[in-house]
């Protein structure tokens, strides 16, 4: 028997997924703005350019996982109705796409906090960079 109650211990999860999603989304807009102004006064510095280029495949991977989280729950949610209407069969399958879904959305958050590494990475360099020259 696969009760109605077991997809429904996903909803505290994404929720929490999705909220994690959208602080990283908003601490990255930020910095990206932050960055925009920069560049703006200072177009010649090439540090700035490969921080961009980061920013903006860290922000297509926020996008991605942000779209596998919520499918995650959209799944979550007919599994619970498939389940209800008593169609066993298809409440078993849409909460298995659920899980498949949550996976690949916390493999994204994965590479993602492996790219954001390699950002923190080039504000080193550049760190680096400016105390050679002093």
């Amino acid at each position: 028997m696969f009760p109605l109650t077991t997809p429904a211990l996903l909803f505290p999860t994404v929720s929490l997924l999705m909220l994690a999603y959208t602080n990283r989304f908003l601490t990255l807009a930020s910095i990206i703005r932050n960055l925009h102004a920069r560049y703006k006064d200072n177009d010649d510095d090439e540090h700035l350019l490969g921080q961009i280029a980061n920013l903006r495949y860290r922000i297509y991977l926020i996008r991605n996982m942000q779209i596998a989280g919520v499918l995650s729950l959209l799944f979550c949610v007919i599994s619970m109705f498939a389940l209800f209407a008593g169609w066993v069969a298809g409440g078993q399958w849409s909460f298995a796409l659920a899980l498949i879904l949550m996976i690949i959305s916390m493999l994204i958050s994965l590479r993602e906090l492996m790219v954001s590494v390699g950002a923190l990475d080039l504000l080193l360099m550049e760190l680096e960079d400016e105390e050679r020259k002093i």
